[in-house]
């Protein structure tokens, strides 16, 4: 049975998830001894807009400058409310994200903050029925794996093999892997906006 994501958040939640992560981050960097310039940025409501973002949910925060990557952190599973997932992935895109050093001050009032939340992982029964654009992976094989967003190889402008073998580059492994007998493949949707 194919999936499909019946997900969809109101303007009014997308809105306070996204001051959300503005203000958990400025939280961190306040943490960090650093003062970031918040003027201007609304006082985050004490209780969320709807008891939907209370539901368990995996979600991942990208944080752009000028366009380019600055850190991007998710959570798979969704084992914790949303709020919780979105403030601390947040947090661990600007401060943990190995590639990148932690966010400065000086940068918070340029970032683009992008949310992506994501449907249960389920096995996918065939690759052939990879939609890109719609669907993200994750390929595993031998104790490795790889995870991209649905939106990834649309901003690359990959094909779908093009987007399997950047799967298994991410993860380590040969670019045809994901071909392999032992690989497993899984997908889902998201709900992405910036």
């Amino acid at each position: 049975m194919e999936q499909q994501f019946k997900f969809s958040l109101t303007e009014a939640e997308k809105d306070y998830l996204l001051l959300l992560v503005r203000r958990s981050i400025l939280a961190g960097l306040k943490e960090r001894g650093e003062k970031a310039e918040s003027s201007g940025l609304p006082k985050l409501a004490p209780h969320p807009p709807s008891e939907r973002l209370k539901e368990k949910f995996g979600a991942f925060v990208t944080l752009k400058i000028n366009g380019g990557l600055r850190g991007c952190i998710g959570r798979v599973v969704g084992d914790l409310p949303l709020v919780e997932t979105v403030s601390r992935m947040a947090r661990s895109a600007a401060f943990e994200d190995p590639r990148f050093p932690p966010l400065s001050a000086g940068e918070f009032p340029r970032l683009e903050i992008e949310i992506s939340i994501l449907s249960p992982l389920t096995p996918c029964p065939d690759s052939d029925k990879i939609e890109v654009g719609r669907h993200g992976l994750l390929i595993s094989k031998g104790g490795a794996s790889g995870l991209l967003l649905p939106q990834v190889p649309v901003e690359w402008g990959w094909d779908r093999e093009t987007f399997l073998a950047q799967c298994c580059r991410k993860a380590g492994l040969p670019s045809s892997a994901w071909k392999d007998q032992d690989a497993r493949i899984f997908w889902f949707e998201a709900e992405v906006f910036d």
